[in-house]
């Protein structure tokens, strides 16, 4: 038995590790003990371009609560209308809700 041997077992690191042991430690490295899945999620989202809208309804199909931001296409008034007027039409479709900050 070396030093380094001698070490790394005062250390807890000489531990001789089954491949079972190895196998089961990676599989619960990804898994979190401390905190359940959601029902759903609080997202904040900005709405840039019309393309962002599939963004949007993706996210209520999934039962989350979007905070959408307007402000970059506030200087186009005509366009966020009918952008506001379909997810209104898809929230009242889903039995939703839409509110104003």
């Amino acid at each position: 038995m070396g030093i380094f041997d001698k070490i790394s077992k005062s250390l807890g690191l000489g531990k001789e590790m089954d491949i079972e042991e190895y196998m089961d430690a990676l599989e619960m490295e990804n898994v979190d003990v401390l905190h359940q899945a959601a029902d759903f999620y609080v997202k904040p989202l900005a709405l840039e371009s019309e393309n962002d809208v599939n963004v949007v309804i993706d996210e209520l199909k999934a039962r989350n609560i979007i905070l959408l931001n307007i402000t970059p296409l506030s200087r186009q008034p005509n366009k966020l209308k009918e952008i506001i007027s379909h997810l209104r039409e898809y929230v009242s479709k889903i039995n939703g809700d839409i509110g104003r900050i």
